[in-house]
């Protein structure tokens, strides 16, 4: 069992940076595929990036590469999702997501991922 929770959320301006953090307890952390997804207001939920277990290989949706930098610390047991340059676009709730299924594929569907945090909102001002 692996239970997720998110913070780091909050209302910027355009252009603004914010850093969201997912602290992720219980067994085999080290092994989970970890990524962060996002749904706003009357929308499905969408991929925004994926980590593997050691780190090595990252997925990013399209419109926030170059802009977004997942990263995680398995000592610490937390995956971060640095955003920059954000855009108006970019509201939404963004949620961490786990599975334990490792490997280095690419997952870019929710249903993929057994574990989910409660979410954390994002709000950016034009």
């Amino acid at each position: 069992q692996v239970q997720l929770v998110e913070s780091g959320g909050g209302l910027v301006q355009a252009w603004g940076s914010l850093t969201l953090s997912c602290l992720a307890s219980g067994r085999s952390f080290d092994m989970s595929v970890m990524s962060w997804f996002r749904q706003a207001p009357g929308k499905e939920r969408e991929f925004v990036s994926q980590i593997n277990w050691s780190g090595g290989n990252k997925w990013y949706q399209s419109s926030v590469k170059d802009r977004f930098t997942i990263s995680r610390d398995n000592a610490k047991s937390t995956v971060d999702l640095q955003m920059d340059s954000l855009k108006p676009e970019d509201t939404a709730v963004y949620y961490c997501a786990a599975d334990p299924k490792g490997g280095d594929w690419y997952y870019p569907e929710p249903y993929e991922y057994e574990y989910w945090g409660q979410g954390t909102q994002v709000t950016v001002s034009s």
